[in-house]
């Protein structure tokens, strides 16, 4: 009982400490009961199997590993990599592919919508610009005949006060020749 305590123990620990990691996608992997290949073979296993690293030899470089039916065996330093395997990789980037190339999708559609949006505010924009230039150029015609028709007022005000004025020197000097009326004598009073 003692000894089953201990081993559940033992390997609850080292569990914890083990790193996560996958047989090399290459090869078929023979594992070892010791850390080098003077070890007697315990098993095979396939490339792409995930399993637990648990700690690595110091002088054989040979990996101590955690295969999923939870034995423990040695293998060589080259045939175990890090992280998942290409199994379990491959289908999670083809997931994510899957979603960018959406993504994608919809952004060079947003792209084109949004272009079509600015041509048409360009366009929008030239012919106001267009219509803000003739605007301008009709105010500049107008304060144009603005300040001449002032100028013409003035000249016709001129014109007409010195003919009045003629009028009147003219009627001045001719009204003295035209013979006086003779006044009636009413003898009234």
């Amino acid at each position: 009982m003692k000894k089953l305590l201990l081993t559940s123990l033992l390997l609850f620990s080292v569990s914890a400490q083990a790193e996560k990691g996958h047989i090399a996608d290459d090869a078929m992997v023979y594992v070892h009961n010791g850390p080098s290949n003077e070890y007697r073979i315990i098993t095979r296993i396939k490339s792409g199997s995930a399993v637990n690293i648990l700690k690595r030899d110091p002088k054989t470089k040979y990996v101590q590993i955690r295969m999923p039916q939870g034995r423990i065996g040695w293998v060589e330093p080259s045939a175990v990599d890090r992280g998942d395997s290409m199994s379990v990789r491959l289908p999670k980037l083809q997931s994510s592919l899957e979603k960018s190339q959406t993504t994608v999708t919809e952004q060079a559609q947003q792209i084109e919508t949004l272009q079509q949006e600015s041509d048409a505010l360009k366009k929008d924009n030239q012919t106001l610009n267009a219509e803000v230039e003739q605007l301008k150029a009709s105010i500049k015609d107008l304060n144009f005949k603005i300040e001449s028709s002032d100028e013409s007022n003035l000249m016709r005000w001129f014109t007409h006060g010195g003919l009045v004025a003629l009028g009147g020197v003219f009627l001045g000097l001719i009204l003295p020749y035209f013979p006086k009326r003779k006044k009636r004598k009413d003898e009234w009073f």
